[in-house]
C-alpha cells in the first residue's frame, strides 16, 4: 500500500498534501518554502519517505486557453529535478481561487498565512486527480 502526495507549486511555497492509502481521501500536510531549491526538494524527499509515497501529483496552472505559460513551465521544470517517483501532472486553474474560498468557508483566516492557501490546492489537486483514479 502507498500513498500519492500533491504538490501545489508557487514562487514562494510549496503546498502538499497526501492521500490516504485506499486512494480516496486528500489531507492537507505541509507547505515548505520553495528557495532555495535544494531544502524543498530534501524536505519533499522526506516527507515521500515518511509516508511510502510512490507517485506524486504536480499542480500546473495552464492558461485558460489549455496553454502552457511562465508558470506552467516553472512548475513542470521544478518537477524534473524530483527523481525515483512517478510525476503525473494536473490541470490546477482556479484551484487558488476555489482554495480561498474553502477557507473562507470553514471561516479559516488565511490573510495572515497564505501557506493555507497553498495547502488547500494541494488537496484540490489531490482530490482532482484522486476523483480521475481508475482502480
Amino acid at each position: 500500500m502507498y500513498k500519492v502526495m500533491a504538490l501545489d507549486i508557487g514562487t514562494k511555497r510549496i503546498g502538499i498534501a497526501l492521500s490516504d492509502y485506499l486512494l480516496i481521501l486528500a489531507n492537507g500536510h505541509s507547505y515548505i518554502p520553495r528557495m532555495p531549491e535544494d531544502r524543498a526538494l530534501e524536505a519533499i524527499y522526506k516527507i515521500v519517505k515518511e509516508n511510502n509515497v510512490q507517485k506524486i501529483v504536480v499542480g500546473v496552472p495552464l492558461n485558460m486557453d489549455g496553454s502552457k505559460g511562465f508558470q506552467a513551465e516553472d512548475c513542470i521544470n521544478f518537477s524534473k529535478a524530483i527523481k525515483g517517483y512517478e510525476i503525473i501532472y494536473e490541470d490546477e486553474r482556479l484551484t487558488s481561487d476555489t482554495a480561498e474560498e474553502n477557507l473562507r468557508n470553514k471561516k479559516i483566516d488565511f490573510r495572515k498565512d497564505k501557506g493555507l492557501v497553498d495547502i488547500e490546492s494541494a488537496c484540490i489537486i489531490l482530490e482532482q486527480y484522486l476523483s480521475k483514479k481508475i482502480l
